[in-house]
């Protein structure tokens, strides 16, 4: 029964992360700011496969910097 709500809750955060790459995808902004969010999306999706609370918060957190439109630095 957890292997259920195991794959539940990586079925949730893969969907998660395909809805944030399509809104980075989507921001008018220079290229160098879209990688570094590109950046952060990688290291969450690494970070899915080893340890799924803490993918999970930093993806929450990656979500409500990007509604509060707070941008990482552009990369050169």
């Amino acid at each position: 029964m957890e292997h259920d709500g195991q794959l539940e809750l990586y079925t949730a955060v893969a969907n998660q992360l395909k809805e944030a790459h399509t809104r980075v995808r989507a921001l008018q902004v220079p290229e160098g700011v879209r990688m570094a969010l590109t950046r952060k999306l990688l290291v969450i999706t690494a970070a899915a496969k080893h340890d799924l609370a803490d993918a999970t918060r930093r993806l929450e957190r990656f979500m409500t910097d990007l509604d509060e439109g707070r941008m990482p630095e552009e990369e050169r």
